[in-house]
C-alpha cells in the first residue's frame, strides 16, 4: 500500500474501504506524521498492530459535532492534549496569553481549550455515551495525580476524574497501547483492565500491593502531606494508591522501556516526515521547523532536575536507537528536496546519554546519578555517542552533524577521555554551544539538584582550552533561571556578579514556570523541600520575581530602577555607585539606550562576548 497520512476525514475512510475505525485519535494539536510528535508514533504504532486510526486535530470543542466527524470508533477513543501542557502552551510564566501557538496551522494561538484533555473527553463522552477513552501525552502523564495547578493556584484531582476517561497512559506508551488495544479487541472490557504496567484506573477498592498515599483531600487541606505525596511519587516504582472522595486512583508501576530493537522499530515505520497538506493554506505548522531534520537518538534522563518533568514522564532509565536505525533515517533526510545538509539535532532529553548510568534495573529511590556529585556506580562514557556521530558525519550528502538538544555538561566534564569534548567543539557546534547551569549559587542549585558553580566552571575553562588547542573562536552560552524556590534577592545579585565579571550580558533569562508533576512546583506550592521535607524560601510576589529577573539583565536601561530597588532591600547599595564593579552604574549615566559608563565587555583575556560591543571572529 502506498505510504500515505492517516484518515482526518469521512472521504479518507471511503479512499481505503474502511467502514469503521478501531481507534479516533482526537488530539489538541496540528496532525503531523513525523516521529517527534507523539500522536504520530502511537498512531503508527497501532497500525503497525494492525488496527486501524483516524487523526482528529484541533477539534472546534463548542460542540460534540467534530469529534463525530469520523463516526464511532470500534474499539475507543484515544485523546491527548499533545506535546505540551495545553496550559503551558497557552500562557506565559506571568498567566498572559500566548500571541502564537507553534503547534497548531499558521502559529495561530487559540485554538485548543484550556486543559484540553478534560474538554475533549467530556465532547466525546456527550457524543458518545460509555465507548471507551484512553488518555495519555505529557498533560495527561504528569497530572496523573492530585497535583498543584498554577493557574488555578489550587489543587486539582487527578486528570482521569475530571475527563472521565477510561485508563489514562503516562510515560512514552507504545507499550501500553498495543496491550490495551489487543485487550479490547479481544473483548475485554474497558473497566477490567487494571493490570497493565504504565496506565492508571478508577477504583472503588486498594489492591493489596498498593502503596497508599495521601489522598486527595489531605494534599488540599495540608501541603505537609502535598510534599509528602511527592516525596512518594518520586521514590516508589511499584503501583501506588491515591483516594479520591469516595474512590481510589491506582497507578500501576511504571512500563519497561523501550529496547533498542523496540525503539528501532517504531522510528522505521511510514511516517510522512512532514504535516498534513490540509494545513498548506495555513502556510504549514511551525513546529516541525525545529524537527524535521533533527534525530532523536534515545530518551529518558538520569539528570533529573527538580524542575524538570522528564524523569517523571519518560523516566531515568535510557533507551537507544542502534547506529544502523539512525543512519537509516538520515539518509532518508537526505533524499528530501528542502535538505541542505544540516542535521539540526542528534539527541534526546539529554544528547550525550546514550548508556544507562548503571546495572541496576531500577534507579535508586532516595540518589541522583550526578547530584551532587556522580554517584560511585555509575558509568561515564561518550564512545557510543562518539563512534554515531563519526558515522553520519560519512554519509554522503551531510555537511554537518550539529547537537542542540542539550549536552549535560557535569557529565561531560566527568569523563576523563577528552576525544568527544574535543570533537564536538570541533565538528558539532558553529559558533556557540548552549548548555543550562541555571545559576552559580550553590543554595539555587541545592534546591534544583544541579552541581555546584565550580563544576560548570570546570567546565567552561575546558571548553575554551580545547577551542585554543583546535585553533576556534566558540563561546559558551548559559541558560539561566531566576525565582526558582530556594532563590533569595542575594542569590539573585550573585548570579548578577558572576554574570559581570565574567562579561556575560544573557539576551534571554526564563523565569521558574510552577509546571505539573515536578518536585520544584511542589516547592514552590508548599514551600516545602519534599526530599527533607524541610522549609525552603519562594520567591513569589510578582515584583521580587519581576526584581529577581531583571538581576540577570542589569544592563538594561529599563531595568535599572528594578535592580537598584533590589540592591537596596538587600542592603547592597555597594553595588550602586562610580564603580566598574558596580550593577547600577552611576558614571556617564544613559545615553540613546546605552550605558556609556561602561567601555567594552572583553574578559581578562580578551575575549569578546556574544551580546557585547566585542563581536566574535567568525569560525575558521
Amino acid at each position: 500500500m502506498k505510504r500515505d497520512f492517516l484518515p482526518v476525514s469521512k472521504q479518507d475512510l471511503a479512499k481505503r474501504n474502511i467502514k469503521q475505525l478501531d481507534f479516533v485519535y482526537v488530539v489538541g494539536e496540528a496532525y503531523v506524521d513525523h516521529s517527534s510528535f507523539g500522536h504520530a508514533i502511537i498512531s503508527r504504532v497501532l497500525e503497525d498492530a494492525g488496527y486501524t486510526v483516524g487523526i482528529i486535530s484541533l477539534p472546534d470543542w463548542h460542540t460534540k459535532d467534530d469529534f463525530m466527524k469520523l463516526g464511532k470508533p470500534r474499539l475507543g477513543f484515544l485523546c491527548s492534549a499533545g506535546n505540551m501542557d495545553s496550559m503551558v502552551n497557552r500562557y506565559t510564566v506571568n498567566k498572559k496569553t500566548r500571541s502564537q501557538d507553534s503547534y497548531a496551522p499558521g502559529g495561530k494561538a487559540g485554538m485548543r481549550p484550556d486543559r484540553a484533555t478534560v474538554v475533549y473527553c467530556n465532547r466525546i463522552r456527550e457524543a458518545y455515551g460509555n465507548i471507551p477513552i484512553i488518555i495519555g501525552g505529557v498533560e495527561a502523564s504528569l497530572r496523573r495525580f492530585a497535583h498543584y495547578d498554577y493557574w488555578d493556584n489550587k489543587v486539582r484531582r487527578s486528570v482521569l476524574f475530571d475527563s472521565r476517561a477510561d485508563l489514562l497512559i503516562y510515560g512514552m506508551g507504545e507499550h501500553q497501547i498495543v496491550e490495551i488495544a489487543n485487550l479490547l479487541k479481544g473483548g475485554t472490557d474497558v473497566h477490567s483492565i487494571t493490570d497493565v504496567d504504565g496506565t492508571a484506573y478508577i477504583a472503588h477498592q486498594v489492591p493489596d500491593d498498593a502503596q497508599v498515599i495521601p489522598s486527595f483531600e489531605e494534599n488540599v487541606e495540608s501541603k505537609e502531606k502535598y510534599a509528602l505525596s511527592c516525596k512518594l511519587q518520586y521514590e516508589h516504582y511499584g503501583k501506588q494508591a491515591q483516594k479520591h472522595g469516595d474512590r481510589w486512583l491506582i497507578v500501576n508501576k511504571p512500563s519497561a522501556p523501550l529496547t533498542t530493537e523496540e525503539m528501532d522499530k517504531v522510528y522505521s515505520l511510514p511516517y510522512m516526515r512532514t504535516y498534513h497538506p490540509m494545513y498548506e493554506k495555513d502556510g504549514g505548522v511551525p513546529a516541525i521547523e525545529e524537527v524535521k531534520f533533527s534525530i532523536t537518538s534515545s530518551r529518558g534522563c538520569f539528570g533529573s532536575c527538580n524542575f524538570c518533568s522528564i524523569a517523571f514522564h519518560q523516566g531515568r532509565k535510557i533507551s537507544v536507537r542502534s547506529h544502523k536505525s539512525i543512519s537509516d533515517e538520515v539518509k532518508i533526510m537526505v533524499k528530501d528536496p528542502d535538505f541542505k545538509g544540516y542535521i539540526s539535532d542528534v539527541g534526546g532529553p539529554t544528547a550525550n546519554f546514550r548508556i544507562s548510568p548503571c546495572s541496576k534495573k531500577t534507579p535508586c529511590p532516595t540518589k541522583k546519578c550526578l547530584y551532587p556529585t556522580p554517584c560511585d556506580n555509575m558509568k561515564i562514557d561518550h564512545s557510543d555517542y562518539l563512534k554515531l556521530l563519526r558515522k553520519l558525519r560519512k554519509i554522503e550528502g551531510v555537511k554537518k552533524v550539529f547537537i542542540r538538544s542539550g549536552i549535560r555538561y557535569d557529565y561531560l566534564i566527568y569523563d576523563k577521555n577528552t576525544e568527544f569534548f574535543e570533537e564536538l567543539c570541533k565538528y558539532h557546534i558553529s559558533g556557540q554551544l548552549r548548555v543550562a547551569p541555571e545559576h552559580i549559587s550553590d543554595n539555587v542549585l541545592k534546591y534544583m539538584g544541579k552541581p555546584g558553580k565550580d563544576v560548570y566552571n570546570r567546565f567552561v575553562n575546558k571548553f575554551y582550552q580545547i577551542n585554543k588547542k583546535i585553533g576556534m573562536e566558540q563561546y559558551v552560552v548559559p541558560y539561566l533561571m531566576s525565582s526558582h524556590p530556594g532563590s533569595t534577592l542575594n542569590d539573585a545579585i550573585a548570579l548578577a556578579e558572576y554574570l559581570r565579571d565574567n562579561n556575560l550580558n544573557p539576551e534571554q533569562v526564563q523565569d521558574f514556570y510552577p509546571t505539573p508533576g515536578t518536585i520544584s512546583t511542589c516547592m514552590y506550592y508548599t514551600e516545602i523541600d519534599p526530599k527533607t521535607m524541610e522549609k525552603v524560601y519562594v520567591p513569589k510576589t510578582f515584583e521580587e520575581k519581576q526584581m529577581q529577573r531583571a538581576l540577570l539583565q542589569y544592563k538594561k536601561p529599563e531595568n535599572k530602577r528594578l535592580v537598584e530597588k533590589a540592591l537596596k532591600i538587600a542592603d547592597r547599595e555597594d553595588l550602586i555607585g562610580f564603580s566598574g564593579k558596580c550593577l547600577i552604574n552611576l558614571k556617564g549615566g544613559v545615553k540613546n539606550g546605552k550605558d556609556i559608563g561602561r567601555k567594552g565587555s572583553f574578559s581578562k583575556n580578551k575575549r569578546p562576548i556574544k551580546g557585547t560591543s566585542g563581536k566574535p571572529k567568525k569560525r575558521r
